[in-house]
């Protein structure tokens, strides 16, 4: 057994460019506009309802229901989904890759809707490469919620300091911290590379 910590990942904004905007854009005349709709009707606290387990049928029908003159919008962020990602960030697609190699087991962490998590198993290859993944909208926890970490640990029968875990978001960051995980704020590839280099990861050196 080593000890070489175990690396756990965040998908969205580490491995997938994730941005509702890039939808948007298509949806609407001018940046503001898209900006607002975003603000104000298709928000991040709303998409994180789908995270944390609603089905996207009955959260758009809702939505709809109190702002019906943005039905076809709004409907959009369902059936054109696939339109708020702008491809894989190919840096981190090469740490795990060389993580996997060496024969480290790898794991994940995301606020992911259970729906379309399903949709993407066939076009995200990099997926098959985890020793398992928690996803937030089959376990009706979502991060920085500290269950969904000590879930985790419990689930693959790991000590909280073994690990280390990876996200863009300093609030997840923080929270695993807190929780007893090593823990690495991703802003770039090259950067995380640095870092889990730093913390003893056999990666090599850009």
């Amino acid at each position: 057994m080593t000890d070489t910590l175990i690396p756990v990942f965040d998908i969205g904004g580490v491995f997938v460019d994730w941005d509702p905007m890039y939808l948007f854009r298509k949806l609407f005349e001018s940046e503001e506009e898209a900006l607002w709709f975003h603000q104000n009707i298709c928000t991040l606290d709303w998409n994180l309802e789908f995270d944390a387990g609603t089905v996207y049928a009955e959260g758009v029908a809702k939505l709809v229901s109190r702002f019906p003159r943005y039905w076809r919008e709004i409907q959009a962020f369902d059936l054109r989904w696939k339109e708020t990602l702008n491809g894989f960030i190919p840096g981190t697609i090469d740490i795990h890759d060389e993580l996997v190699e060496q024969e480290i087991p790898t794991f994940a962490i995301t606020n992911f809707s259970w729906e379309k998590w399903m949709t993407c198993l066939g076009e995200w290859p990099f997926i098959e490469k985890f020793d398992g993944v928690v996803v937030s909208g089959l376990e009706g926890l979502v991060k920085p919620d500290p269950r969904i970490y000590r879930l985790f640990c419990e689930r693959y029968g790991m000590a909280p300091d073994s690990c280390v875990f990876i996200d863009d978001n300093e609030a997840n960051v923080a929270s695993a911290r807190k929780f007893g995980m090593h823990a690495v704020h991703f802003t770039t590839p090259a950067a995380a590379r640095a870092e889990l280099i730093g913390l003893g990861l056999p990666l090599k050196a850009l």
